[in-house]
């Protein structure tokens, strides 16, 4: 059986479900690299210049990681999800980048994903990527309408549940994704709505953003995430916000931002990677939206891999006192 091997990093959290369905509908056995470690950054940092992005030096490492594991690599080369909407350049090469800094690496098993050359290209694409397992075009297209039907009920499970990429991916697939310890004692009431917004990349990788997510639950506030919302919200808050989507994935910044900034939650944290143009310049019309309207508290996170957990759990904290001494204000108005 051909092992196909996929890095827990990038597109990972968005797109998992879908291809693990895909390869084995086809036959394959699917490999998925461990969580995040120190060992794994260093690595992957290793192998690229100073100025790489933080995900991609992330990424590099975890396709080290899948060295010898595997009988192929899967890396996607996504260039566009949706019409006149573009993709970061990392995402762009990241097939080729991969096969440059890491030669040791097993073959790179690669699809170009452009929406903008029309479906008929996406078909071909498809079916080339399918033809590494069989010949037969109608398996292929079997395996493909299976694995679009486990990404839709991916996501539904998300929007309607409000669960996390990483929550959804075990309660669907069953494989452990999410870090059980010794169950906290249930607080009688939640303290805050923290809505967290950015790339899942950034949002769930335990290891490059200290567990947040984790943090803030374990302190007894109700978190939010871009996942929780349906696509007609997030679409909405875009187009309010600046009118129509630019850039790919916009959407778990722009949308998700503008939307729970107007929508009744305690406060908002913005994740990026440091040095990630698109990222700033989303995160950055967040702020300005945040500033306009002087409701929602707003933070902004930049993470790199010299962040430090003290730097990070200090402003959290910061953060998450002044909001629940506006709240402890506004009971004792009502009052």
């Amino acid at each position: 059986m051909i092992r196909i091997g996929i890095p827990r990093a990038l597109l990972y959290y968005q797109y998992y479900p879908m291809w693990q369905t895909f390869f084995e509908e086809l036959g394959a056995e699917v490999v998925v690299s461990p969580p995040t470690t120190q060992a794994m950054l260093a690595e992957g940092s290793a192998r690229v210049v100073a100025d790489t992005c933080l995900p991609v030096k992330v990424f590099l490492g975890h396709v080290l990681s899948l060295v010898e594991k595997c009988d192929w690599i899967f890396i996607p080369a996504v260039r566009s999800v949706q019409n006149n909407v573009f993709n970061c350049s990392k995402f762009l090469g990241l097939p080729d980048m991969t096969r440059a800094v890491i030669p040791e690496s097993p073959p790179i098993l690669d699809i170009e994903i452009d929406i903008n050359k029309g479906k008929r290209k996406l078909y071909q694409a498809i079916y080339q990527l399918g033809r590494h397992f069989t010949w037969n075009p109608f398996k292929v297209r079997q395996a493909s309408l299976a694995a679009w039907q486990a990404h839709l009920n991916y996501r539904k499970i998300m929007s309607r549940q409000g669960l996390t990429p990483p929550e959804a991916i075990e309660r669907i697939l069953g494989t452990p994704e999410v870090e059980h310890s010794t169950p906290a004692k249930q607080p009688t009431s939640t303290r805050a709505t923290i809505a967290v917004i950015g790339h899942p990349y950034l949002l769930y990788d335990e290891y490059i953003n200290h567990r947040l997510i984790h943090r803030l639950e374990q302190a007894a506030n109700e978190v939010l995430t871009p996942e929780m919302l349906t696509t007609e919200e997030l679409e909405s808050a875009i187009a309010e916000l600046v009118g129509r989507a630019y850039w790919t994935y916009e959407e778990e910044v722009v949308g998700a931002g503008g939307h729970y900034l107007q929508n009744g939650t305690d406060g908002v944290i913005g994740i990026i990677a440091f040095g990630c143009g698109p990222d700033s310049l989303m995160m950055d019309m967040v702020h300005r939206r945040a500033t306009r309207l002087r409701d929602t508290p707003f933070m902004n996170l930049t993470l790199e891999e010299h962040t430090a957990e003290a730097g990070l759990v200090t402003r959290l904290e910061a953060f998450l006192d002044m909001i629940y001494r506006r709240k402890r204000r506004e009971v004792k108005v009502c009052v």
